[in-house]
């Protein structure tokens, strides 16, 4: 029996939010060298970059039009940015970096619930589009599909990395990755079950709204922890990554 196209989009949002406890594993099992990590990181965000031309807003102009999405991507993006203000007065502004900067608990009080609901933040909008893109098919997306679970590999590596130097325990680490992998899957299941009869111009705009987010959370957390340690190689190991995803969404087209 075919599995309800539901319990599928649980399951692929769940499965792509692996990929954060997958790198976290990594990170957590073996100190790795800053300038993979940031190359990783790099590489991530050319992928998600890619993902927002071709999977996220073209389709979100051709299903409900320009001003829906246009409207969408700035809301997106204005309240991405706003509650990542308000995380990074509470300690999580490094929460992506892989050194010495994220803070320790007893350094600020608070800190490492605010990391929690900056990583949520981070890794909400993807999953939601994992669902929304089910609509139309009753299937995820390959090029979606593998540009989330890509980028989220070096998210769980860079920001284990600096929860490990802060002193935070395998629990804490763990815990955060495997319950954020948990919501992942329900926020995938309710992109797709809230909109399964909405008008494309809705489908549009809450498209947009994670695709505005997603690259807001790019541009303020995966670019500068990418630039700090690679630098000059940072466009050219992005570039790849766009140019990858670019290629799995051709073939899979």
């Amino acid at each position: 029996m075919a599995m309800p196209v539901w319990l599928q989009a649980l399951v692929w949002g769940t499965m792509a939010g692996a990929a954060l406890v997958l790198g976290a594993a990594l990170s957590w099992r073996w100190s790795l060298p800053s300038k993979l990590v940031s190359s990783i990181m790099s590489f991530g965000a050319g992928v998600l970059i890619s993902a927002l031309a071709f999977e996220l807003v073209g389709e979100a102009v051709a299903g409900g039009g320009l001003w829906p999405t246009v409207a969408g991507f700035l809301a997106g993006s204005v309240v991405y940015v706003g509650a990542n203000v308000m995380l990074a007065r509470a300690g999580a502004k490094h929460r992506k970096r892989s050194g010495h900067q994220q803070p320790s608990e007893e350094e600020n009080p608070g800190s490492g619930t605010a990391i929690a609901f900056g990583a949520l933040l981070d890794g909400v909008p993807e999953s939601v589009v994992l669902g929304v893109g089910m609509l139309a098919g009753g299937a995820v997306s390959p090029a979606m599909m593998a540009a989330v679970f890509i980028s989220n590999v070096p998210e769980g590596l860079s920001g284990t990395a600096g929860m490990k130097k802060a002193g935070r325990s395998a629990r804490y680490v763990f815990g955060l990755w495997g319950g954020i992998a948990l919501l992942c899957g329900v926020a995938s299941l309710v992109g797709y079950a809230a909109l399964e009869n909405a008008p494309g111009g809705v489908v549009a705009f809450i498209t947009a709204v994670a695709a505005g987010g997603i690259l807001a959370m790019l541009a303020d957390t995966m670019i500068p922890e990418a630039f700090e340690e690679h630098h000059n190689l940072t466009g050219l190991t992005a570039s790849v990554g766009f140019l990858t995803a670019f290629t799995v969404h051709h073939l899979g087209g």
